[in-house]
């Protein structure tokens, strides 16, 4: 019999984090039956019981080996921030004591003056406070506490994602359950849940650091494509590499003892790309848990010699990165909201709760494309691997069906249940559902939730869900209000219904969101195509847009102008480190290895012809087509300067000429870099090819 003393991974999961297991252990019943209260029901924290809290979040987490703890939170940059302290305080004269006081633990107080506001915070007003989160726990990371906290200004603007996004659940638990109600339902807290799957590439660490272009920006800015790409499609769900499989494992195992419940693993379609897949929790705990997956995943790849690349589209012709977001509505009795059960037909709430939805989707269509622009997703959407930027509903076969009776007046006939076999006798009757999925929408639905599908790979989980939250929240509310007096409930429930769907018609499409015919009929229906970030966000500094969050009480309205302007900020910053990467990296390797190979075969040329006469043809249409090459590249270069150059101060117009300027003259001088790439010798080019970085791991 074979015994071992190593823990099973149920054993260890979320041994790092102060859980519901720590809790108990640590503090008295009283304490513990009340912070729970906060957490399940939303009640308000007991003053009374944070001492208590703080010190037994000290002791568990010196037990682990911590030394220090930190508010531990997300500013505007999208991505996280802490201050570490040290426990260790004055005890008289000559000695110290390990302490967390309550009030430490509750408030803590950084430096609020280097992290972006556009005046959301007075300039001279350099402080800051960070507050606890009790909702999401706290965890120990190399050696430090972390709390989980939002972060204001001293004059109390929020200056983080997470305040908000605490308020878009506030504001949807508010309003839920007003409709619930008209239902007959009552419950004592209504909440969200994500399930982002992560996609990401991983590529060797030794020919990552020789890419200045992937060190600062994430992506490539030049590559010649690899001869052998995706084309043979071999790579998804294939057999996972000796150290990517060692990889994975090890990335498991460190995320289960933070209480990430990684599920899923796989190749994805492009080669050397995978993803990550959670179980679904709450979507506040979610947004920590990805921020935090995010980090472990490029640390645990250093470990094996790699890097990992959460770019959106770090290498071209091939398929980018996506993070899909999976939103779901459920009561606390873990009832799903948008489970539309054997016979959606029939079922008066779930339908009611899909036109909301489909309602808000469409109204607030510009809002949702904003949420997820960057400098990044521009090259990633409406390539073949990601929807395009068009916001669009898709609800299958079954619901769609059913839309279309109200909508047009056409007989639903309910689909029966049906069975698949592949046809022979030892193959096992499975289920057929009643929709397929459909992976080219923004905004599907997949048998209980909707998957957003636009967000990119790098991007922070909590902007997409304030948006979610928010405006299905004011449609819920817009609903609430029509109907709370209603004297005939069911019937005005149902017309209500009806009209939704009639009026937002126009935003459901059930078919190929790739075919070139979409942009056009979806140009027809009015619906909004911002192809770049420069026209997308806009969208957010229009007064309705800014209202809904205002009405909502998520943001105020200079913080939602604020984040706007940030937006565009990070954009034409994002954009103008990328154009003076490729400044440097052209004339400090590019164009250099284009002259040494030309070298090389001059001087070959010439020496053949000193010693006999040859026909040297071919030999010299190659030097004459790479010195085309050259020129063209100069000529390139120089066009990026200019453009570089005449950027304008005024925000909203240096973010259009970076789209429709800039990037074209960086793709310009890419495209013909790359094509003398294909010229030149291995030995003279000294780059990482993408046949290295691909295919290198």
């Amino acid at each position: 019999m074979i015994t071992t003393t190593e823990k099973t991974p149920a054993e260890t999961f979320g041994e790092y984090v102060f859980g519901d297991r720590a809790m108990k252990k640590y503090l008295t019943e009283r304490t513990y039956l009340s912070l729970r209260k906060t957490i399940d029901e939303g009640e308000p924290i007991d003053p009374e019981i944070c001492g208590e809290v703080a010190e037994a979040m000290k002791n568990w987490a010196i037990s682990l080996g911590a030394t220090h703890y930190t508010h531990w939170f997300q500013p505007l940059t999208g991505t996280t921030a802490g201050k570490h302290e040290a426990f260790l305080d004055f005890c008289g004269k000559d000695g110290a004591i390990m302490r967390l006081s309550g009030k430490s633990l509750v408030v803590g107080e950084p430096d609020a003056s280097s992290f972006p506001t556009d005046g959301a915070r007075a300039t001279c007003a350099a402080r800051g406070y960070t507050a606890w989160d009790p909702t999401s726990p706290a965890f120990v990371k190399e050696g430090t506490l972390f709390i989980p906290a939002v972060f204001v200004s001293y004059t109390g603007e929020t200056l983080d994602k997470k305040a908000p996004l605490l308020k878009s659940i506030t504001a949807l638990n508010t309003q839920t359950k007003r409709i619930l109600k008209l239902f007959g339902t009552t419950c004592k807290k209504v909440f969200t849940s994500v399930g982002p799957e992560q996609e990401y590439f991983l590529v060797d660490k030794e020919a990552y650091d020789k890419r200045e272009d992937l060190r600062l920006t994430g992506r490539t800015l030049f590559g010649a494509l690899s001869v052998k790409g995706q084309e043979l499609e071999d790579h998804y769900f294939g057999v996972l590499r000796p150290r990517v499989a060692e990889f994975m494992k090890d990335l498991d195992e460190t995320l289960w003892k933070y209480g990430i419940l990684a599920k899923s693993k796989h190749n994805e379609v492009a080669p050397a790309q995978h993803e990550l897949a959670p179980v679904f929790c709450d979507t506040n705990r979610s947004v920590d848990n990805n921020q935090l997956m995010m980090e472990i995943m490029k640390k645990v790849a250093e470990k094996h010699g790699m890097a990992c690349l959460l770019h959106e589209k770090p290498f071209e012709g091939i398929n980018g990165s996506g993070k899909h977001n999976n939103w779901s509505l459920s009561l606390d009795n873990g009832e799903n909201l948008l489970d539309p059960g054997a016979h959606p037909e029939s079922n008066a709430r779930f339908m009611f709760i899909l036109a909301c939805v489909i309602s808000a989707v469409d109204t607030y269509q510009g809002v949702l494309r904003a949420c997820v622009a960057s400098a990044g997703n521009d090259h990633r959407l409406g390539a073949d691997e990601a929807p395009p930027a068009i916001v669009s509903v898709y609800l299958g076969d079954e619901l769609g069906a059913i839309v279309d009776s109200i909508v047009l007046g056409k007989n639903y006939v309910p689909k029966k249940a049906a069975k698949g076999s592949i046809g022979v006798p030892e193959s096992p009757i499975f289920p057929i559902d009643s929709t397929d999925r459909n992976r080219t929408s923004p905004f599907a639905f997949t048998g209980n939730k909707f998957e957003f599908r636009m967000l990119g790979s790098a991007a922070s989980v909590a902007d997409p869900n304030i948006v979610l939250n928010t405006i299905v929240a004011d449609a819920f509310a817009l609903a609430a209000d029509k109907l709370e007096h209603s004297a005939n409930p069911e019937k005005d429930i149902k017309a209500y219904t009806e009209n939704l769907l009639k009026e937002h018609y126009r935003v459901i499409f059930n078919y190929n969101g790739y075919g070139p015919e979409w942009e056009q009929e979806a140009e027809h229906r009015g619906l909004l195509n911002a192809k770049t970030t420069a026209d997308a966000v806009p969208e957010l500094l229009k007064e309705e847009n800014i209202d809904v969050f205002v009405r909502r009480g998520v943001y105020t309205k200079s913080e939602a102008v604020a984040r706007a302007n940030i937006q565009l900020d990070t954009y034409v910053k994002n954009i103008r480190i990328e154009a003076r990467v490729v400044l440097d990296m052209f004339r400090k390797d590019v164009y250099p290895a284009a002259c040494a190979y030309e070298e090389k075969l001059c001087s070959s040329l010439s020496a053949k012809k000193s010693l006999v006469a040859l026909n040297c043809a071919k030999e010299e249409d190659l030097i004459k087509t790479l010195a085309q090459k050259q020129e063209a590249m100069l000529l390139a270069c120089e066009s990026l300067e200019n453009a570089l150059a005449a950027l304008p101060e005024e925000r909203l117009a240096a973010a259009k000429a970076c789209a429709h300027v800039v990037c074209p003259a960086m793709n310009e001088l890419r495209r013909v870099s790359d094509e003398a790439e294909t010229l030149c010798s291995r030995e003279d080019w000294k780059l990482p090819r993408y046949v290295d970085l691909l295919y290198g791991v």
